[in-house]
């Protein structure tokens, strides 16, 4: 996906087929990750590229140690 919006699209139509097949683990997975893709898209507006996992978790957690950076 090339934007942030085809994939909360995505996903949410993911859901509507998890559901029909009664898949709740999954359903509660895509749930959880559209939640946090909305707020990444909620945090950084301008920002219309589709983020990697490590971006949402990230912008999510900022001081967890992987997502720390160190200037010298």
């Amino acid at each position: 996906m090339s934007t942030i919006d085809e994939h909360i699209a995505k996903d949410k139509s993911e859901i509507e087929a998890a559901r029909a097949a009664g898949d709740q683990g999954k359903v509660r997975h895509l749930e959880e990750e559209v939640k946090d893709l909305e707020e990444y898209k909620a945090h950084h507006p301008e920002d219309k590229h589709d983020p990697t996992p490590l971006e949402v978790f990230c912008d999510l957690n900022p001081d967890a140690p992987e997502c720390l950076v160190y200037d010298d």
